[in-house]
């Protein structure tokens, strides 16, 4: 039997291993190109959490306004370069993120990691689904007024139809296909930037040159940072690095719908060290000017267009700050545990009906998320999460590019074959487990221990390295490829020399 197009067809899959949605996507049905990814990371960047992080960042750590500027352009550059590694073999060979860990992790053991990523997605996609709400709220309450009083877990009457119809609306869109996502990321990307730029006019024509002299306050620093200027700009750094964590890790479920390797670079060049660093400088303006106009830096959106006062501009601004929220929830917590379910049983459960059951835990979370899930103080638990996540980065990584030299038997990544290249023990790499749990162990420690406290803003990047370390030199030391899977990769290169299937030949070959 054969499956799928011309191209990256997958032979014979093993059925609990395959569907339509983990299946290679062929060339001729991706239709995303470098503004799509571009749009991507724009709409990271402009949620409403995205802009209160940028602003907060020039007037917390007591550094000049350059030297906070050089921070969050080199932690564009260095995420960058992060998503271009991870997302090459995505968009080489056209398979979701839950398929490329199978190469490293076994084909049944990258179940776990993948499901502990979409616990954390799905946790997430309940709390900005209520943030998103918030925005329609505020659209609300200004054409129509507050509403019935009283509240139910501490949400208004207002706040929980806006909290339906966000949620509502964030299933049909998903409902409605990958391109059709693509198509929302590329209108709301540049709206969200014609808004910024119209609200940055507005405070600066009510600021007039009081707007110069606290920018003037803020590029000449205030204050200082425990540690010193050095610790300041590393900080700075770590935390814009450790924001995009989340959609880096599973980042090749959107490579793979770019149509070359070039243009999701450009796209990555343009959404992330050039959008941060010009929706940075909105977010400083903006806030030096409300500091002048209220004599208070207000670092959120929503209460500065509610001081703004003009209700045409807040219901524009709500529903900007609602699509650009809604766009990058979509993104980053959304498709992560729509695949993860499909990965765990792909018999059973394909990406919408995976999508399905994201959507129903995540509206319990969000709709608890003002009366009990915020006042547990959840930061700790979150940041434990992605440290044990962190790990899985470098391993992908350092499998790929290291130990395999960018070659992948495709066929394998969907057979459960004793005689498959990553079947390795029972369909779990042994080894690739025994680092990630060593690596996420060190992430962790860095989260809780006080005698790492100093390391715990770099606990993802450095449980990213420890666990590419541990994996390469245990795969090295132990002696990875046995005579078997030898012969195998033998057949697929002669196989792969003749470009069957439309696969470039190195493409056929696992290193």
């Amino acid at each position: 039997m054969s499956t799928g197009d011309s191209h990256h067809t997958v032979r014979d899959p093993d059925p609990s291993l395959y569907n339509e949605d983990l299946a290679p996507l062929p060339p001729e049905k991706r239709s995303w190109g470098a503004f799509a990814i571009f749009n991507v990371w724009s709409n990271d960047i402009q949620s409403l959490f995205g802009y209160t992080l940028a602003a907060t960042l020039f007037i917390s750590y007591g550094l000049g306004g350059w030297s906070v500027f050089a921070a969050i352009v080199l932690s564009g550059l260095i995420v960058m370069g992060l998503v271009n590694l991870v997302g090459r073999p995505s968009v080489r060979y056209g398979i979701p993120y839950p398929v490329m860990a199978r190469a490293s992790l076994g084909v049944h053991g990258s179940q776990f990691p993948t499901l502990v990523r979409g616990v954390v997605a799905t946790f997430w996609f309940g709390a900005q689904t209520y943030f998103a709400s918030t925005a329609i709220a505020l659209l609300i309450t200004a054409l129509f007024g507050p509403g019935p009083e009283g509240t139910f877990l501490g949400v208004s009457a207002v706040g929980w139809l806006a909290y339906v119809l966000v949620s509502v609306f964030q299933v049909v869109m998903f409902v409605r296909g990958i391109e059709w996502i693509g198509k929302f990321l590329n209108l709301a990307g540049p709206a969200v930037y014609v808004v910024m730029i119209a609200l940055m006019g507005v405070i600066w024509y009510r600021a007039g040159n009081g707007l110069f002299s606290e920018l003037g306050d803020v590029f000449s620093g205030q204050g200082e940072y425990e540690g010193g200027p050095v610790a300041a700009f590393s900080a700075i750094v770590g935390t814009m690095v450790a924001y995009f964590a989340a959609v880096i890790i599973n980042y090749g479920d959107f490579s793979r719908f770019v149509r070359t390797e070039r243009q999701m670079r450009r796209g990555n060049l343009w959404g992330l060290p050039v959008s941060l660093a010009f929706f940075s400088f909105l977010a400083l303006v903006i806030t030096a000017g409300t500091s002048v106009l209220y004599g208070e830096a207000l670092t959120n959106p929503a209460d500065i267009v509610e001081r703004v006062d003009n209700v045409a501009l807040t219901v524009v601004a709500a529903l900007t700050f609602f699509v650009a929220t809604v766009g990058i929830n979509v993104v980053a917590n959304f498709v992560p545990p729509a695949y993860g379910l499909a990965n765990l049983a792909p018999r059973h459960v394909n990406a919408r009906t995976g999508g399905l059951i994201t959507a129903a835990v995540a509206f319990v979370i969000g709709g608890l998320w003002v009366g009990v899930i915020g006042q547990m103080g959840i930061a700790v638990f979150v940041d434990t999460l992605g440290a044990v996540l962190a790990p899985l980065y470098g391993i992908i990584v350092a499998d790929y590019y290291l130990i395999r030299r960018q070659r992948i038997v495709l066929d394998d990544l969907y057979s459960t074959s004793p005689d498959g290249t990553y079947h390795y023990t029972r369909g779990w790499n042994l080894r690739a487990l025994a680092a990630f749990v060593a690596a996420a162990v060190f992430s962790v420690a860095t989260v809780w221990l006080p005698a790492l406290a100093d390391l715990s803003g770099y606990a993802w990047l450095l449980g990213a390295f420890a666990g590419g370390l541990a994996h390469y030199l245990l795969s090295r030391i132990g002696g990875r490829s046995n005579a078997r899977t030898g012969d195998r990769v033998g057949r697929d290169a002669a196989r792969g020399a003749s470009g069957e299937d439309g696969v470039p030949a190195d493409a056929r070959v696992d290193g």
